[in-house]
């Protein structure tokens, strides 16, 4: 099973940016996609933005399109989501997850639908003045 070992996050203003990163380890071959989904409270879990490991596609929510950027570092085992232009409803807990092929939990991202099989401790991003 891929671990995911994120970090980043904290409290930001309106406007400012934030990056996550996550730490996967495990063989390349155990996962087909990184990607990042949220919690916020009293809402349920939303897909925000997920990339290929083949070919390197990126998808993103409609809410998140424009503002966030997913990327890769093949080399290092990391993906990073940068967040620009944060508004208050992007307040929530984000997780980055392993696409597997024992899927626990299935989201659809934009146009791509990925089954997370395991996924990191999660970490706040709070946006607020």
């Amino acid at each position: 099973q891929v671990q995911l070992v994120q970090s980043g996050g904290g409290l930001v203003q309106p406007g400012g940016s934030l990056r996550l990163s996550c730490a996967a380890s495990g063989y390349a071959s155990d996962y087909y996609a990184i990607g990042w989904f949220r919690q916020a409270p009293g809402k349920e879990r939303e897909g925000v933005s997920c990339i290929s490991t083949s070919d390197g596609s990126t998808y993103y929510a409609d809410s998140v399109k424009g503002r966030f950027t997913i990327s890769r570092d093949n080399a290092k085992n990391m993906v990073y989501l940068q967040m620009d232009s944060l508004k208050p409803e992007d307040t929530a807990v984000y997780y980055c997850g392993a696409g597997s092929r024992d899927p626990k939990l299935v989201m659809t991202i934009g146009t791509y639908v990925i089954g997370f099989g395991s996924w990191g401790q999660g970490t706040q991003v709070t946006v607020s003045s």
